[in-house]
């Protein structure tokens, strides 16, 4: 198995400030890598617990969000996956390609779903599409109608993931494991490429770290108090380090910016001004392992927030009383966005996957209130692909 596609030097995501501050500025600085959300699974919404027809997944809605959000300049979009809700993350990656023109696309694969040698022929064809710009998202979950229990299902994943990796670094394999037991060349697709996609994969249970330290390329992370996220990345470089790997650290969380603070708020509070109690609960129970530690870690940042949902400065946990996943999210001006960002990119997170709803609306805020205030782009390029980061306005 490769290593993490990391970069040396002094790697920071320098960050700028709003309404014409000066922009943070260091010699040898590496941008961070800004990234949107394409709702593919029925969670896009005026107004959380709330039906919208206007809003479901389907091909026109999320292809004209993802259009969206190239020509508004993020770097790469997260295309999630799950089962009953929505459409399929890799059939509308292979739809939405060949429209873009400079992001990369995120998409979210659940391992075991698909053999590894048909699977890395699929996502070779839409990296071929995306010209080299394709990145992954590893899911470690049960499979539609089938249960495994934590410690299995992690194992399968980590042995999915080595064999998925060396096929699309275009390496013949030869792996017997547990769950899998094949002898194969690899795609010829594959050896054409450009080199396997990274790898972005988290969870906070000790089986998920464990993997992600010997496989992913990014450890992404759902929102966290501050104090959490720096124990988690300190936890994750330690064990990385002990198999001789480095690993790269992403940041998934919602947003709401408006012009003032107080406008910011009063958007939170109208989010979830609708929402039935038990409604909430049934769709935070969608989410395919609601127990899981990342999810019920979720859960105490919401005992833990104030009467407001404020579990530390402009850090919002009420968007969790509706959905599994990531619970929480910034909400501020944008000088208290940008604020934030920088704190979390001081602590070690260099790629923020950032949300909102509904989100062609709140993507168009921040694209044009923050944004131009990052230095940002591709985290981690492959060979042939230029950096081209965007400087900070």
């Amino acid at each position: 198995m490769g290593s993490a596609n990391g970069r040396s030097g002094r790697e920071y995501c320098v960050l700028g400030r709003a309404r014409g501050l000066d922009v943070l500025a260091r010699a040898g600085v590496m941008s961070c890598e800004v990234s949107w959300f394409g709702p593919l699974c029925d969670e896009d919404h005026e107004f959380l617990g709330v039906h919208d027809p206007g809003l479901m997944s389907g091909w026109d809605h999320c292809r004209g969000i993802v259009l969206g959000a190239e020509e508004a300049g993020y770097d790469n979009l997260l295309l999630p996956s799950n089962y009953l809700p929505g459409i399929d993350s890799v059939a509308f990656a292979a739809g939405v390609a060949p429209q873009l023109r400079r992001m990369q696309l995120l998409v979210a694969v659940r391992m075991g779903e698909m053999w590894p040698p048909q699977l890395a022929r699929q996502l070779a064809t839409i990296d071929q599409m995306l010209g080299g710009r394709l990145t992954i998202n590893i899911i470690s979950s049960d499979l539609p109608g089938q249960t495994l229990e934590s410690a299995p299902r992690y194992r399968r994943t980590l042995e999915y993931m080595n064999v998925l990796r060396d096929l699309m670094n275009g390496t013949p394999v030869d792996f017997r494991g547990e769950f899998i037991s094949v002898t194969l060349d690899a795609p010829r697709i594959c050896k054409d490429g450009s080199g396997c996609p990274p790898f972005y994969f988290g969870g906070l249970s000790e089986a998920a770290r464990d993997v992600a330290a010997q496989a992913a390329d990014v450890f992404l992370m759902w929102p966290d108090t501050m104090a959490g996220v720096e124990a988690i990345i300190a936890d994750m470089r330690s064990r990385a380090a002990s198999y001789g790997r480095r690993l790269r650290f992403g940041y998934r969380v919602h947003v709401i910016v408006r012009a003032t603070e107080h406008e910011a708020r009063a958007a939170a509070r109208r989010l979830i001004s609708r929402l039935d109690v038990a409604e909430g609960r049934r769709l935070r129970d969608l989410s395919l392992h609601p127990t899981s530690v990342g999810q019920l870690r979720q859960g105490e940042l919401r005992d833990l927030a104030d009467e407001e949902g404020f579990v530390e400065p402009q850090l919002w946990t009420g968007v969790g009383k509706a959905r599994g996943g990531a619970g929480a999210a910034i909400v501020g001006d944008p000088d208290q966005v940008l604020a934030k960002l920088r704190s979390y990119a001081e602590v070690g997170l260099e790629a923020f996957i950032l949300s909102g709803y509904p989100h062609a609306a709140e993507g168009d805020l921040f694209a044009r209130h923050v944004l131009p205030h990052l230095e940002h782009g591709h985290l981690l390029p492959r060979d042939g692909e230029p950096r081209s980061v965007v400087p900070s306005g």
